[in-house]
């Protein structure tokens, strides 16, 4: 594993953020307003940053001064984004890629190794929206099989249209 950024972060209480790329159009406010809650708290936010919905997350919390951890399915950048210059010269941002540093580039089985590694470490778990057929669906499974505390910001509407009331 290799790291770039606030190390101690890892050691803090970790609430991750997973989005399915295909999230329908209402949950899009549900989860700026919940960047935007948890932008103006103290917790510690874990994710891949993948997903549009998840970038635009990302983006959300860089305004704030709260904890962020991002992390990769591929090897840490060469040549760091732009964007990630100031919150690493602030302190507030740690960059993990759990995979091997040979990886150029995401891969369905990277990701899938990226987002197990969030599911492991965080204490809990919000899925902005949540489809059963979907690549995020055994992640839920899981978290919830080993007593994650997982919250659904779609979950009204999810329960409706899949039946998830349990």
């Amino acid at each position: 594993m290799e790291t770039k950024g606030n190390i101690e972060y890892l050691a803090l209480p970790k609430t991750a953020f997973f989005c399915s790329r295909e999230a329908p159009a209402s949950v899009v406010l549900k989860c700026y307003n919940w960047a935007t809650m948890m932008r103006d708290s103290e917790e510690c936010v874990i994710s891949g940053f993948h997903s549009q919905l998840e970038k635009d997350v990302f983006h959300f919390l860089l305004k704030g001064k709260h904890p962020v951890i991002l992390v990769l399915g591929r090897a840490i950048y060469k040549q760091m984004p732009e964007e990630f210059t100031k919150p690493l010269s602030e302190n507030r941002l740690l960059i993990i890629s759990p995979v091997s540093q040979t990886i150029g580039r995401h891969s369905e089985q990277t990701i899938e190794k990226r987002n197990k590694y969030i599911m492991e470490i965080a204490e809990k778990i919000v899925f902005g929206s949540l489809n059963p057929q979907g690549k995020l669906y055994p992640i839920y499974c899981e978290a919830k099989g080993k007593g994650k505390q997982v919250e659904v910001l779609s979950e009204c509407e999810v329960n409706k249209r899949w039946n998830l009331n349990g």
